[in-house]
């Protein structure tokens, strides 16, 4: 039974967390996604290295928690716990100076050792934390923490603190993963003697892989958008770690990350020139003008600025702008590039600044606060990546109103909506294989619609900043997560719907519930009448529209039991329609047009007749409510088109028929639809206008029938509808109905004497 009194209480482990330590995406994703768990009503517990870069204003307000010693191999290192609240998450500081008092988190010949004693660390630090925070998920992240659930599962199952936390993985980028030799398995890791450990985290003669590990040990496996996680199970992406992704793909899932929206919101930002919002843009172009005048540009609004804010990599597409960078500069576009990396990638962008003055400019730094500016200034931003788990800069581009330009690869496509022109629907400009060619013309087709069309371009940035990409969103699928791996805790009322579903539910109410409002009526007042009313009223809709409307209302009820019994019954009514056109095809052949044309008017009198008296007892029966079959047909009559109306009187003529019907005449009701006695079915079915049969049985009637048909049949189809017309237009049908004998008995003469 679930635990209404109990919160989702987890501990999220990264190797850095803004703002206290950051180099990459891995940084905004684990300063963002906890403080939106907290607000989700869950209760988180941040673990990060105490890294001697981490500022003294932070370490000033850091409290000694707890201290203990963790083994790691022969080794007995001390551990002390470092407590910090921040903006309402708590964070615990794993502190041991040897490993993490260095001047940088990454990059020393012992990484496989530091971030071995982290995943350690983490794991026994489990059993003291705060009084009442039991864990109940250990999120890990990246190969730095990828040995905890290798660990938890070989040093602590069994324990009674230990046996309820679940192990939640993520790949933040495939590419690193923690590969070191085989030596360190028994000397740091301590599981040489482990078979099933050592077979599982060996992945070559003389290498381990941490990611490995994490990937076979881990309850569930997440990665950063849901294109990547398909990419990841290839040999393109899967960077040797394919094989086991496709082994686990039943507890893998992409979930796209998000971005701090009230630190990156172009209406508040102190770092940029000038504030503005999605309905006055006018900021922007100050934003512009201030950058052009700030890189040595020139200040120009009616040439677009393309900005790259990235690390200077080939997995960043920097082979492709070398390689169309002439071009597009040639071409009129300015482009300026922020950011550190390859030295070859660096000389080019100096060289490319030098032969465009004006034209271009390269940065080559780490400038935070000239990478806001860059975003709030430019029109485009180019991020042709040759892999991207998910990326934050489109998405941050987007945000601040700069259209971004992508190759479509993982998290770029699933945040990047490509312009389409014919429909105007768009976020951004993309491009398919990783070619500088196409990247070029990618880059012209946005420069063409800012000098062509400034309205549509003005509209796609309105869409793009319109955009929702809050961590709100994601943290509510981490959540869908954790809960489902922990059904025995219940899910706060206020969080157990997503946005996506209540919209998704908002937009199926109208064809679900407001579609059958008068037959729900129907059943409130008379349960009984309403299945006899059903089954007669669903077949003269399928007159008109037995193969059109029957399928649409299966799919609009799927679940209730009357609409399949209604597609059954017009399906089976479609069926004897058939074969009593076919039979009475036959027997008409033997008649004649004259005895056709007597059975029309009997036929067209009597129904005139019940539809006037139907359309009285309506009039009576509605202030009275006394029938309620006859009410739901009123009703029905009131709302629905004229066509439907038509429809109505039949239904109301076939109820009041079948009324005086004995039970065991039922099939033979259905058959015979709205005839007013079985025995005339054979004859009136050929007169009675069915257009869906006679599309059907037309193409069967023999040529004898043809030729005495041909007269009469305009005739016979041109009263039923004149009938069903009566009960709405009120018109006298006797003045209708007198030329229309005339011309019948003409008609079934002139065939008399051509045979």
């Amino acid at each position: 039974m679930a635990d209404s009194s109990k919160k989702m209480q987890i501990v999220f482990a990264s190797a850095e967390c803004a703002p206290f330590v950051k180099t990459g995406g891995l940084g905004d994703v684990a300063g963002s996604l906890p403080a939106a768990l907290v607000r989700a009503g869950a209760e988180v517990i941040v673990m990060v290295p105490k890294y001697a870069t981490i500022k003294d204003e932070y370490k000033s307000q850091m409290q000694h928690f707890s201290d203990f010693y963790v083994s790691l191999g022969w080794r007995s290192e001390y551990c002390g716990l470092e407590k910090l609240e921040h903006d309402g998450v708590t964070y615990m500081f794993i502190d041991n100076e040897r490993y993490f008092a260095r001047d940088y988190p990454y990059g020393f010949f012992d990484d496989g050792e530091r971030f071995a004693f982290f995943s350690k660390a983490i794991t026994e630090s489990l059993q003291h934390l705060p009084e009442g925070f039991e864990c109940d998920i250990l999120h890990c992240n990246d190969w730095q923490t990828a040995l905890a659930p290798v660990f938890l599962r070989e040093f602590y199952q069994g324990l009674p603190l230990y046996d309820r936390v679940k192990t939640v993985f993520s790949i933040h980028n495939v590419a690193f993963q923690g590969q070191f030799s085989d030596t360190v398995m028994e000397d740091i890791l301590g599981v040489a003697h482990i078979p099933a450990a050592a077979s599982q985290l060996r992945c070559d003669a003389c290498s381990i892989n941490y990611m490995l590990g994490a990937l076979r040990y881990a309850d569930a496996i997440t990665t950063v958008s849901p294109t990547y996680a398909s990419e990841i199970q290839t040999p393109e992406f899967g960077e040797g770690l394919d094989g086991v992704l496709r082994e686990r793909s039943y507890a893998l899932q992409g979930i796209l990350n998000g971005i701090d929206v009230a630190g990156f919101d172009p209406a508040t930002d102190k770092r940029i020139a000038a504030n503005y919002t999605v309905e006055d843009r006018s900021g922007k172009a100050v934003c512009k003008a201030k950058l052009q005048e700030e890189l040595g540009l020139e200040v120009r609004d009616d040439r677009p600025l393309m900005v790259m804010v990235t690390r200077l990599t080939r997995q960043k597409g920097m082979d492709l702008v070398m390689y169309a960078l002439d071009r597009i500069l040639a071409g009129g576009v300015q482009v300026a590039v922020l950011g550190t990396g390859d030295r070859d990638y660096e000389d080019g962008l100096r060289y490319f600044q030098d032969k465009y003055p004006g034209t271009m400019a390269a940065r080559i730094e780490f400038d935070p606060a000239l990478s806001q500016r860059m975003y709030a200034a430019a029109d485009m931003f180019l991020m042709p990546s040759k892999f991207e788990p998910c990326g934050l800069s489109q998405i941050i581009a987007m945000r601040y109103g700069t259209l971004p330009i992508v190759r479509e690869t993982g998290g770029l496509k699933d945040t990047v909506i490509p312009y389409n022109e014919f429909t105007g629907e768009g976020t951004g400009f993309s491009f398919s294989n990783f070619n500088g060619d196409e990247m070029g013309d990618a880059v012209f087709r946005a420069a063409r619609l800012f000098w062509d069309n400034r309205d549509v371009w003005n509209q796609l940035v309105t869409q793009a900043m319109s955009q929702d990409f809050s961590w709100t969103r994601s943290a509510d699928k981490y959540l869908d997560l954790y809960f489902f791996m922990h059904p025995e805790i219940e899910r706060p009322a206020a969080v157990a719907d997503e946005p996506e579903v209540v919209a998704k539910k908002a937009e199926a109410e109208p064809e679900v519930v407001a579609k059958p409002e008068p037959k729900a009526e129907t059943v409130v007042e008379a349960p009984a009448a309403a299945e006899e009313t059903k089954a007669e009223e669903k077949p003269v809709e399928a007159e008109s529209e037995v193969k059109v409307e029957a399928a649409p209302e299966a799919e609009d009820k799927p679940t209730a039991k009357p609409a399949a019994t209604k597609t059954t019954t017009r399906k089976t009514t479609a069926r004897k329609a058939t074969t009593a056109k076919a039979a009475a095809t036959k027997t008409a052949a033997a008649k004649t047009t004259a005895a056709k044309a007597t059975t029309t008017r009997k036929r067209t009198t009597a129904a005139a007749k019940k539809a006037a008296e139907v359309k009285a007892d309506t009039a009576e029966a509605q202030p009275a409510a006394k029938a309620p079959a006859k009410t739901a047909a009123k009703m029905t009559t009131a709302t629905k088109s004229t066509a439907a109306k038509r429809a109505t009187a039949t239904k109301a003529t076939a109820t009041k028929a079948t009324a005086t019907k004995a039970a065991p005449k039922a099939a033979a009701k259905l058959a015979a639809k709205v005839e007013e006695t079985p025995a005339e079915s054979k004859a009136e079915a050929t007169v009675e206008g069915k257009p869906a049969a006679k599309m059907t049985t037309r193409k069967r009637t023999t040529t004898a029938k043809k030729t005495t048909a041909k007269d009469a049949t305009p005739q016979a189809e041109a009263k039923p509808e004149s009938a069903k017309e009566s009960t709405v237009s009120t018109a006298a049908p006797a003045e209708k109905k007198a030329p229309s004998k005339k011309t019948s008995v003409r008609k079934a003469t002139a065939t008399r004497k051509r045979r």
